[in-house]
């Protein structure tokens, strides 16, 4: 199994409210449907260590412990408070603890701002307590909380065992479905968990880092609804990710939602998929399917990281080594080519009639001498083109299913298995169609450290979690980061002159912005009159132009008649201008008209966009996909969070849908994608150095062979003050 290694650059408050010394347990009762009694009988049950103290000032002793009559009364310093008491009594209690020197309160009341008016006001209330007092905030509306290395079992959970899996769920029925998978597994145990509750005080950021500097915690998994601070969850996301593996089942968009839209990046914003990319951008193993989750966590918990995506598929079934494959390359995992050198010794020990070609289909070779499994795993470990080891078929099951003898001849294949698992920094992952039934030699394997799968599809998603993990750290390792630009003086005001007038940059001015910092784009000129258009015309002569409106007030030009294509001389342009103002006032009789801007059409290319939004959970993102009409319908995009690396922006350019165009089709040559990574990169400086600028849209942008061009650039300003556009201050 591979270390955990690294360390956070800050070091958590949550070690004394999570692995308290003393627990004050307010609301405590004798009564088996209360919360205070289930939070008693789980701490006296698992053999809590420190005090316990209970509060009820009707009972003098509650489960044989003496009972206080106030938080105030305790004698003790206990460290964290469990309130099972009703919602309005909160913000006085959490003042006493306060006063009493308690420096953590879980609150499983509800009735706080998720119900909104009075709840969001009691909620208020409570927060002013406990900032006044010194006091942080689990919850409210929390399931509560366990630290079963420490005995603290707040939840009185039955047959949960102490483990390397950390847990964070906004959902307490999902952590109980996860505690009976887990029972039923038989090896997977848990360090923490914590129900974040309405996160008034605490975030998921914070619990994160928590579970990052645990030493009992291999696997951080959260279950998330929503982010309350996004950002902030990504930059410590990325500390903890190069530490230990983070997996995140993230239910539905974005609690934010999306704001009215008033641009294509605006509209794909604050969707799943956004969330998705952002936090596989930051290294978390994002898991699709509620089923995925523990199975993903044990697998890397166990075994931390693939060096790569090649795989070693061994079988013993013909059927299942091909749903293995197939479920493999649907995953984006390789089938590892194994060299002559393996495929050799492979045949030495094999039946002639065994493929030795990957995947290893052994033929018929173990019915008699099941261990034999073994030694084709460790041969083809040894390979250096193989990042991990994929065991399929019936392992476990040869005695059942062929002669009780070969139960010694297995349990030797599963030692083996367990010593090569030791000398090996590659992943041996093991489907066994018997693994329901727990035989003896699977059995081993799980407790040795072996995750064992029912499931191919869980199986294959666990390799490629490992591989992406392994992928991610080495890229990382390597990157450096982008450097900067600083601000133009006279663009930022620019900025503010637009600010000042309330409209948005106009697009000569989004394009000047996009030039003065690298970007290449064409020619072009504005024309509000007669004599500025015959100049244009001599200047440009018979090349085809296309001229588009120029006004504060109309956002999408081609909606309202505004832009007309492949003009050609000063006559037509003169008739297209006419054109253009007729139908923009048209569509908008108020509208200010500054004038046409003329430009040159661009070669043939692919047209592509780029984007950026200011998400109010995320912060600054940047959207890339196939551009045209047609973003929207196919929603074919790639996003990642603002500043991009450079690694970044190539899996950008690789990841979507549409590479294929890119790469060239039906005779079309490649496109140049060192220059669209350029460009990525530049928007994204663009971005950094400019807090005024809220929205960004370059649609399209034809690349083709020779580089690229901006035809259409939107710019819209922040209309506040441009302190307030940062979405990674802490929010409260």
């Amino acid at each position: 199994m591979n270390p955990i290694e690294g360390h956070l650059t800050t070091r958590s408050p949550l070690h004394d409210i999570l692995a308290p010394g003393g627990i004050a347990v307010v609301g405590a009762s004798a009564d088996p449907t209360k919360r205070g009694y289930k939070a008693m009988v789980g701490l006296i049950k698992d053999g809590y260590r420190g005090e316990i103290y209970p509060v009820n000032p009707k009972a003098d002793m509650i489960l044989g412990v003496k009972a206080w009559p106030s938080v105030t009364a305790i004698p003790g310093n206990p460290a964290l408070a469990l309130i099972c008491t009703p919602a309005a009594s909160v913000p006085g209690l959490i003042a006493e603890c306060g006063r009493r020197g308690i420096k953590g309160a879980v609150i499983l009341a509800s009735g706080f701002a998720e119900i909104g008016g009075e709840g969001a006001e009691l909620e208020r209330e409570m927060m002013e307590k406990a900032r006044a007092h010194g006091v942080r905030i689990i919850g409210p509306n929390t399931s509560g909380i366990f630290n079963l290395h420490h005995r603290v079992n707040l939840l009185s959970l039955d047959n949960v065992k102490p483990g390397g899996v950390g847990i964070i769920s906004q959902s307490g029925n999902m952590l109980l479905s996860l505690a009976l998978e887990a029972q039923y597994n038989g090896n997977v145990g848990f360090s923490t968990y914590v129900g974040p509750g309405n996160q008034s005080d605490i975030g998921f950021n914070d619990y994160l880092r928590y579970l990052g500097e645990d030493e009992n915690t291999r696997v951080a998994t959260l279950y998330v609804e929503g982010f309350r601070d996004g950002r902030k969850f990504l930059d410590v996301a990325r500390e903890v990710t190069a530490m230990k593996p983070v997996v995140v089942y993230k239910s539905g968009s974005t609690e934010a939602g999306q704001k009215a839209a008033s641009s294509h990046t605006g509209a794909l914003a604050g969707s799943y998929a956004m969330t998705v990319d952002l936090l596989k951008q930051a290294g978390v193993s994002v898991v699709q399917h509620s089923d995925e989750i523990l199975p993903v966590a044990e697998g890397l918990g166990l075994l931390q990281k693939a060096r790569g995506k090649r795989v070693a598929v061994i079988s013993d079934g013909g059927g299942q080594a091909t749903i293995a494959s197939d479920r493999l390359a649907e995953a984006g995992l390789e089938l590892a080519e194994l060299s002559e050198s393996t495929r050799q010794q492979l045949r030495d020990v094999l039946f002639p009639q065994a493929s030795t070609v990957n995947p290893v289909d052994v033929a018929g070779s173990t019915d008699a001498n099941p261990s034999l499994l073994a030694t084709c795993m460790e041969i083809v470990a040894a390979d250096d083109n193989v990042d991990s080891v994929f065991l399929v078929g019936m392992f476990g099951g040869y005695s059942i299913r062929f002669a009780e003898s070969l139960l010694g001849d297995e349990m030797r294949g599963a030692e083996a298995m367990v010593d090569l698992s030791k000398s090996t920094t590659k992943p041996l992952v093991i489907y066994s169609l018997y693994t329901p039934i727990k035989p003896p030699a699977l059995r081993r394997l799980h407790e040795a450290g072996l995750p064992i799968y029912a499931s191919i599809e869980h199986a294959v998603r666990v390799l490629a979690a490992l591989g992406e993990r392994g992928q991610y750290l080495a890229q990382v390792e390597r990157q450096s980061r982008e450097r900067s630009v600083e601000p133009v003086p006279e663009l930022t005001a620019l900025f503010r002159e637009a600010q000042a007038d309330g409209r948005d940059l106009f697009e000569y001015e989004a394009k000047r912005l996009l030039r003065d910092h690298g970007i290449e784009v064409p020619l072009e000129l504005v024309v509000r009159n007669e004599a500025e258009l015959a100049e244009a015309a001599g200047q440009f002569g018979e090349t085809p132009l296309a001229m588009k409106v120029v006004s504060k007030d109309i956002l999408h030009k081609s909606d309202a008649g505004g832009v007309r294509l492949n003009v050609v001389g000063e006559a037509a342009m003169r008739e297209a201008r006419d054109a253009i103002l007729a139908s923009c006032l048209a569509y908008d009789a108020d509208a200010e008209i500054e004038g046409i801007l003329v430009t040159p059409m661009a070669k043939k290319g692919v047209e592509v966009i780029l984007g950026v939004i200011r998400d109010p959970i995320f912060g600054p993102v940047l959207m890339f996909g196939l551009g045209g009409i047609f973003v929207e319908i196919l929603e074919d995009v790639a996003f990642r969070a603002i500043p991009l690396s450079r690694r970044d922006a190539e899996e950008m350019v690789d990841q979507i849908k549409a590479r294929k165009i890119l790469d060239g089709v039906r005779g079309e040559k490649a496109v140049d994608k060192a220059a669209l990574v350029d460009l990525l990169l530049k928007v994204s400086r663009i971005v950094e150095a400019y807090p005024e600028l809220s929205e960004l849209d370059l649609n399209p942008v034809i690349v083709n062979a020779d580089g690229y061009a901006v035809v259409d650039a939107r710019v819209i300003v922040e209309r506040g003050h441009s302190d307030n556009t940062s979405a990674d201050k802490e929010a409260h």
